[in-house]
């Protein structure tokens, strides 16, 4: 058998085809100010919409340069524990619940859990 006839290309390697003919899709470059003083260059196709923002490496907020930062979203307020509770209970019907709960636990009514 031939020894020509066994060689292979290893795992990663480039490719046997070349360049030649294979035209690059049209880019613009989008530049970004951060507010701590990086410059982000990145390309972008010319079809693409080009965000206004983009995260810095620094996790700052940079702005696409020439324009300005666009209004924040109003966001949900935070919503807590007591605030949902709030939502289904008045605090006089929990303050009867609780009222009512203490007297049983002084009663000695409520079974406490131990830890075996």
């Amino acid at each position: 058998m031939n020894s020509r006839s066994l060689r292979g290309t290893r795992l990663g390697s480039l490719s046997m085809e070349t360049d030649e003919g294979v035209l690059a899709a049209p880019r613009q470059e989008a530049v970004y100010d951060c507010p701590n003083g990086h410059h982000i260059v990145l390309p972008f196709s010319v079809e693409a919409d080009v965000p206004a923002i983009w995260e810095c490496r620094c996790g700052a907020t940079a702005v696409l340069r020439d324009h300005e930062k666009p209004e924040a979203k109003p966001g949900k307020p935070v919503r807590t524990h007591w605030d949902m509770l709030l939502e289904r209970r008045s605090e006089e019907d929990l303050q009867v619940l609780l009222d009512q709960r203490l007297e049983l636990l002084r009663a000695g009514k409520l079974h406490q859990r131990r830890n075996l």
